[in-house]
């Protein structure tokens, strides 16, 4: 138990929780006295002896709960469906899987493929010969945590610092766990010819799949909670990959900052000057660096130049039900951009427009975001009422210098697309770029109205990642002269 404590502590530094050495002998004297029955108590008590501040102890919740977290298979790990490869009919299906549950075949009236009886198919009796195998039949969830825990502290998870190990350690627990004896019993059933090996081989091969998927689960949690400190960056490049609607809500925090790092390297980057001038006010630390060669002699006069006039930008958003997490990271970004895009007023709606430029001008980031969600997050999609609105209140402002940034699946509900409006919306801005969650094999399914708005953009994309939206803004800003 002491070991795993150890790997506790470093879990809890990982979280930026200062834990001392002393601390850590603390917290082992404080386990031997409450013990581990109790887990809430467990919880309180270490609580007390290696978190201090408000933060921390809210970071050691969070960081308890992670770690001391067994629930890695569900009950439907181990279910078959009716749809499943070589299933029979009707009840034939259940019948043979409580006999690979139980061992026995079921005394039910259900009917096989074939007609017959789970009475008249003695072969259902068949169990898997790999204690794998075994283990997966059986359903017992208990054991099966037990044994990837211990394969997982066989193979060093807790050594995980790469996101891209994550195949790796997945391989390497499984093959711990058995997998390679049981990838060759699921090969010799089904080369077998029986009907029921195939049927066993093929529960099997189901079971490994899942078992496989709750591996690599189990594996990325541990990367999040051992990654150490040379890991952050690769953590962060991460979640800038990750697709925004799968980030949890726990890891908002951790976006926020990876996006104010994107906007101040897009600030380095882009902060452009136009050409040196031959007259103006005097850059004197230019110029005295140019002239140092010179032993200070003034040959090579530099002057002071103005950065490069950034676009007038309008970010229009749709934050309805089914895009609201993308809507929330792309607010987020421009809010952070702000300081070199100066110009930005940021748009709203479900179906009515509503403008919430002084709402993020006035408040902070997580009130605006929260005001604008709850102020313009319901209702049914309407793109056609958005344009119209926008063109009602906001044409008047858009002229030949104006980005139009509009993100959203364009699925309308069936309505009315009004494309003609975001054509006149193009013929007077200087660019209009759409934004859209969706993959584009979906643009052109069900009520989505992609392919027309498309038309009458300059640019389309994918956006669902923090990387798809540094690229383009990251183009916005390079195209402007």
């Amino acid at each position: 138990m002491d070991q795993t404590l150890v790997e506790f502590v470093k879990t809890l530094r990982t979280a930026e929780i200062k834990v001392s050495p002393a601390e850590t002998l603390d917290a082992m004297a404080c386990l031997d006295r409450v013990g581990y029955d109790d887990r809430e108590f467990l919880k309180n008590s270490l609580a007390l002896v290696l978190s201090k501040t408000p933060e921390e102890k809210e970071a050691f919740d969070t960081c308890f709960e992670n770690f001391f977290n067994f629930d890695h298979f569900e009950e439907s790990d181990f279910l078959r469906h009716e749809d499943d490869e070589n299933a029979g009919e009707g009840d034939g299906d259940s019948n043979f899987e409580a006999s690979g549950n139980s061992g026995e075949a079921s005394s039910g009236g259900g009917q096989g493929a074939s007609g017959a009886t789970p009475e008249d198919l003695p072969e259902l009796k068949l169990q898997p010969e790999s204690e794998l195998g075994r283990m997966l039949m059986s359903g017992d969830r208990n054991r099966l945590t037990v044994a990837l825990v211990e394969a997982g502290r066989e193979v060093g998870v807790t050594d995980i610092v790469v996101f891209t190990q994550k195949g790796l350690y997945t391989r390497k627990i499984m093959d711990a766990m058995g997998g390679k004896a049981l990838g060759e019993e699921i090969t010799e059933l089904q080369g077998h010819g029986g009907i029921q090996q195939k049927m066993l081989s093929g529960a099997l091969k189901k079971h490994r799949d899942r078992l496989r998927d709750r591996i690599r689960d189990y594996v990325e949690k541990q990367f999040f909670l051992h990654a150490d400190e040379s890991g952050k960056q690769l953590r962060e490049e991460l979640l800038k990959k990750v697709k925004l609607s799968n980030i949890e809500k726990r890891n908002f925090k951790d976006v926020q900052e990876v996006v104010i790092k994107m906007a101040k390297k897009l600030i380095s980057i882009h902060s452009k000057r136009r050409k040196t001038f031959k007259r103006g006010q005097l850059d004197i630390r230019k110029t005295l660096r140019k002239n140092m060669q010179y032993d200070g002699m003034f040959f090579d006069i530099k002057w002071k130049a103005q950065k490069v006039d950034r676009p007038k930008v309008m970010a229009i958003c749709d934050v309805s039900g089914s895009v609201s997490n993308y809507s929330r990271f792309l607010l987020m970004f421009l809010f952070s951009l702000a300081e070199i895009l100066p110009k930005i007023r940021s748009f709203a709606f479900s179906s009515d427009l509503g403008e919430v430029t002084d709402l993020f001008e006035h408040s902070t980031l997580e009130d605006a975001m929260a005001k604008t969600m709850r102020d313009f997050g319901n209702g049914s999609t309407d793109y056609g009422q958005m344009l119209a609105d926008f063109k009602s209140h906001c044409m008047k402002d858009v002229n030949n210098k104006t980005t139009i940034i509009i993100l959203g699946d364009a699925r309308n509900n069936y309505g009315d697309p009004k494309n003609e409006v975001l054509r006149e919306i193009y013929d007077k801005c200087q660019r209009v770029i759409w934004l859209n969650p969706e993959p584009k094999m979906s643009w052109s399914v069900g009520d989505s109205e992609m392919k027309k708005y498309a038309a009458a953009c300059h640019q389309v994309e994918v956006c669902n990642s923090l990387v798809h939206l540094e690229r383009v803004v990251g183009n916005l800003l390079r195209n402007v002269s």
